[in-house]
């Protein structure tokens, strides 16, 4: 009788711990990453992408990398007295809870530097995406012709 009770209550205790954490974790998805294809020569590109957090708990992009490229920052594009800037976002990007944050042209975005080959079209390019709380996630980039923005 004691061994029933202490097994339903081992049971009840892993059901509930496992519920609990499966709450406080963030739920980080990413929809639409994409980026334009790029001419020979050519060792800059940029990358857009929606991040979705639906759990109830904040967090944060903190870094992008690839094999394919030496470098990618995240970057802020500002209207400033009529001009535009870039600058890099140091402390990366705030994703609150259940909202989406949208990566795009003229405003946030990945600034990937010192391709190792151009671009091609049609290619899905993998992304490492090193979030605060979610951890690492693997995203595939897809490439679309230069001039398209789908």
């Amino acid at each position: 009788m004691i061994h029933r009770q202490f097994l339903s209550l081992c049971l009840l205790a892993s059901t509930f711990l496992s519920v609990g954490l499966a709450s406080a974790a963030p739920s980080i998805k990413i929809e639409n990453a994409w980026t334009r294809s790029t001419a020979p020569g050519q060792t800059v590109s940029a990358g857009y992408m929606t991040l979705i957090n639906n759990g109830p708990t904040a967090d944060r992009l903190l870094s992008v990398s690839a094999s394919w490229a030496g470098m990618i920052d995240i970057h802020n594009t500002t209207l400033d007295g009529g001009v535009m800037r870039m600058r890099e976002m140091q402390d990366g990007v705030a994703v609150p809870a259940k909202s989406r944050v949208e990566l795009k042209p003229r405003g946030i975005h990945l600034m990937i530097m010192q391709l190792s080959a151009p671009l091609e079209a049609g290619r899905s390019m993998p992304l490492l995406l090193q979030f605060e709380k979610a951890g690492t996630l693997k995203v595939a980039l897809r490439v679309e012709p230069a001039g398209q923005m789908p």
